[in-house]
């Protein structure tokens, strides 16, 4: 049964790896592959000189860490609320609401944070104004300082729902009788929590550390590309946008390539290197 995905997995993950050997030349898509002229690490001295990619990866560092953070924090958070609601039909009226962003594209999500955010009647501005905290509008997606954080909040709305599936699946294997036993000690509520509930899903919680810190360069691309524009740039664009523009726009395929080969080595050293750390620390592991 597994070697159609092992058939998938060669050809479509393995075999394009020959690819690769594109940042090591100045490749042009008219000639042969045996004519491409090879300039060794150019490109990688290059792309570590450029000003622009230095920006573009504390860009891609910054928004990785909120959302890594944030991500975990309000998963975490929303998984404990909801497992200690006794009500069966509010606690599934509560999911689905939570869930249904998910399912939303970011198209659409985009535009209902671009509204929601307009200097125009925007929601979040006649609300602030309405309170007397601001005077006048505010180009949320005009000035770049506040992009980070918007991308943060957005993507907590749209996942966060999602994200606590496993949190409250793993809840589920946590033995009854441990939080019988914690409330006949005099356990509260809020100690359950600590005690029982939170170390009952602790291995989730390392492995799923363990395998977005392999993912800390992967920030994804549609909603830095549908909520950036010219005035925020300088924070919105991550490592995707700037491969897409030197290899789609400017047409160096050999510098996308490269960039692109930065951020898979990186994850896989933070991948091995987080996995060994908690080895070490004699916590769960992915192999």
């Amino acid at each position: 049964m597994s070697v159609p995905f092992l058939i998938w997995l060669v050809i479509f993950k393995y075999i394009p790896l020959w690819g690769w050997s594109i940042a090591f030349q100045n490749y042009k898509p008219a000639k042969a592959f045996s004519d491409q002229k090879w300039v060794g690490l150019k490109q990688f001295k290059f792309m570590f000189s450029d000003d622009r990619f230095l920006l573009v990866l504390r860009n891609t560092l910054a928004m990785s860490l909120i959302n890594f953070v944030l991500g975990f924090v309000t998963a975490i958070t929303l998984a404990i609320l909801l497992n200690e609601l006794r009500k069966v039909a509010f606690k599934r009226v509560v999911q689905t609401i939570s869930y249904l962003p998910h399912f939303i594209s970011w198209v659409v999500a985009a535009t209902i944070i671009q509204t929601v955010l307009s200097a125009d009647g925007g929601v979040l501005n006649e609300i602030l104004m309405g309170l007397g905290l601001i005077k006048e509008p505010i180009l949320w997606l005009g000035e770049g300082k506040y992009f980070w954080s918007i991308l943060g909040i957005s993507e907590v709305w749209k996942n966060v729902g999602w994200n606590t599936i496993i949190y409250l699946a793993a809840m589920t294997t946590i033995d009854p009788a441990q939080y019988e036993a914690a409330e006949i000690d005099g356990a509260g509520r809020f100690q359950r929590i600590f005690h029982v509930t939170l170390p009952g899903i602790r291995p989730v919680i390392i492995i799923l550390i363990i395998l977005n810190l392999g993912q800390i360069l992967e920030t994804g691309f549609e909603p830095q590309y549908l909520l950036g524009n010219g005035p925020n740039l300088d924070y919105s664009e991550n490592l995707e946008i700037f491969i897409l523009k030197y290899g789609m726009n400017l047409g160096n395929y050999s510098l996308s390539v490269a960039a692109g080969i930065f951020k898979t080595v990186i994850s896989i050293v933070l991948l091995f290197s987080a996995n060994y750390l908690s080895k070490r620390l004699g916590q769960e592991r992915l192999f």
